[in-house]
């Protein structure tokens, strides 16, 4: 009882970095991740900007991006990490690698939920005189809305992932405190406590978001 007591604020202080880490990288990852979706949806053959060849482009950066494993890409943008924080420790300079991971596999996320809209009603739009961008930002973004808040959901459970993995090396938060108070102490009480709080959040973070998504569907 007194191990925990210890214990307990330390979790409660990985607990506040792992929601930080993921705040911010979640809203980063939105902020790029969107309008690269929106891009790869207008740029493709037959849509409503078509540009073959910087739709490929995109393309192979957004599976390029989207194949590596995320420790393998940990490795790889330390440098980028450091030359914009200043460092490559901490949950700070997690929030780098984390943004990079999650705007491919968001881009792609969004590319399905537009390509979901039904074709007419963008045409429909285009018979009234609506500009391309009015089209965007009339017709297939609020139609796609409620997938679209699926799909950030989706990332926000995948970047919480993601973090947990950053901790073993050195990233902060709920995973570099299950390593360094779990693993490496042979204490398999913390680290199956901090695995059932990494399960609570995912729950209640997932609920939220298809509550959302649903309500938006039915609105």
């Amino acid at each position: 009882m007194n191990d925990w007591s210890r214990i307990a604020p330390q979790l409660v202080d990985a607990t506040g970095e792992t929601l930080y880490m993921v705040g911010v990288a979640t809203a980063l990852t939105v902020l790029l991740g969107v309008p690269l979706g929106v891009l790869l949806t207008i740029t493709a053959p037959g849509a409503l900007a078509p540009h073959p060849l910087l739709n490929r482009v995109l393309g192979l950066v957004v599976n390029l991006g989207r194949s590596l494993p995320f420790i393998i890409l940990l490795v790889l943008v330390a440098p980028v990490t450091r030359g914009i924080v200043g460092t490559t420790i901490g949950s700070t300079a997690t929030i780098v690698p984390l943004t990079i991971g999650a705007v491919p596999f968001l881009a792609r996320l969004v590319e399905t939920s537009l390509r979901e809209v039904a074709h007419g009603k963008v045409e429909a739009t285009l018979a009234m005189g609506a500009r391309r961008r009015d089209v965007v930002r009339t017709v297939l973004l609020p139609e796609a809305l409620p997938s679209l808040v699926a799909g950030v959901t989706v990332t926000v459970v995948a970047l919480i992932s993601y973090s947990a993995m950053a901790g073993a090396i050195g990233g902060g938060g709920l995973g570099d405190f299950a390593i360094r108070y779990g693993y490496q102490q042979f204490r398999t009480d913390i680290t199956l406590a901090t695995v059932v709080l990494l399960l609570v959040v995912v729950q209640l973070l997932q609920w939220a978001g298809d509550r959302w998504a649903r309500r938006l569907a039915t609105s």
